[in-house]
């Protein structure tokens, strides 16, 4: 089953990470890569990748023309997306284990991010999963 982790902060979270040292930076990031290695190891990686700032979110929906109209973008957002995970694990209970090794990721001071990580099945066009 795929699931993917969907990662979530605040402005001022975001914004935290650029008063961090470099070598907790530093430090996070190794973190990230030794996990995407042994998740890449495991057979259980998909993909990940972040997701740009707020700023540049926009809604998409359809005029009456069919032509786009965007509404957005949206800085006053308490929380918004900051990227994602997908993982291919054989039970919920491992997206979820893989997920709070995620939010206990490193940040300054030896604490833990303690990053919010929403998980969510990934629905394919099999009948068992709809």
């Amino acid at each position: 089953m795929k699931y993917i982790l969907l990662m979530t902060g605040t402005r001022a979270g975001v914004e935290s990470y650029r008063t961090w040292p470099k070598s907790d930076v530093e430090a996070h990031f190794r973190f990230l890569a030794k996990l995407s290695k042994e998740l890449t190891e495991s057979g259980e990686f998909v993909a990940n990748e972040g997701l740009g700032s707020p700023e540049q979110a926009k809604v998409v929906k359809a005029g009456k023309d069919g032509l786009p109209v965007t509404d957005g973008v949206f800085p006053e957002s308490k929380e918004f997306l900051l990227g994602y995970w997908i993982v291919d694990v054989e039970t919920p209970e491992r997206a979820y284990e893989i997920a709070a090794r995620l939010s206990a990721g490193p940040a300054p001071g030896g604490n833990r991010t303690a990053m919010p990580i929403e998980v969510r099945q990934i629905m394919s066009r099999r009948t068992s999963e709809l």
